[in-house]
């Protein structure tokens, strides 16, 4: 009775790893990462017909300079907001009611602006760094 038991015992381990091979491996998925808003920046570029690797760093210049590429950032004197520092921050509305915490809102809002305004980041750039400001 007892090696028939210990038979039994053994025959059901065997099943046991036999059962746990055929199950299907769980994918464990890692989760992506949130993009930095200097990534979101450069992926959206060529909505605005700008090569990144031309423009990026005249933007990356010109918003590190602005705000340190801080969706938060305030300036406590003239009440510009965001990435871009758009003034006052409200106009960023027009790309998206999360304009006060979405840094892709900010960056669509910002690029808009550069392309109406000076036609690419690096004349964006050589005007703040002649006037200051842009």
């Amino acid at each position: 009775m007892l090696q028939q038991s210990s038979s039994s015992a053994a025959a059901l381990r065997r099943f046991s790893v036999l059962a746990e091979a055929k199950k299907p491996k769980k994918k464990h998925h890692k989760k992506k990462k949130p993009l930095t808003p200097k990534q979101i920046a450069w992926n959206i570029m060529g909505w605005f017909h700008w090569k990144a690797k031309h423009q990026f760093r005249f933007l990356n210049w010109l918003w590190t300079r602005e705000s340190s590429w801080n969706k938060y950032a305030t300036n406590p004197y003239s009440g510009a907001y965001g990435i871009p520092q758009a003034m006052p921050g409200s106009k960023m509305a027009a790309c998206g009611s999360d304009w006060r915490t979405n840094a892709k809102t900010q960056i669509r809002w910002g690029m808009r602006y550069i392309r109406h305004i000076y036609g690419t980041p690096r004349a964006a750039w050589a005007h703040e760094v002649d006037d200051g400001w842009y």
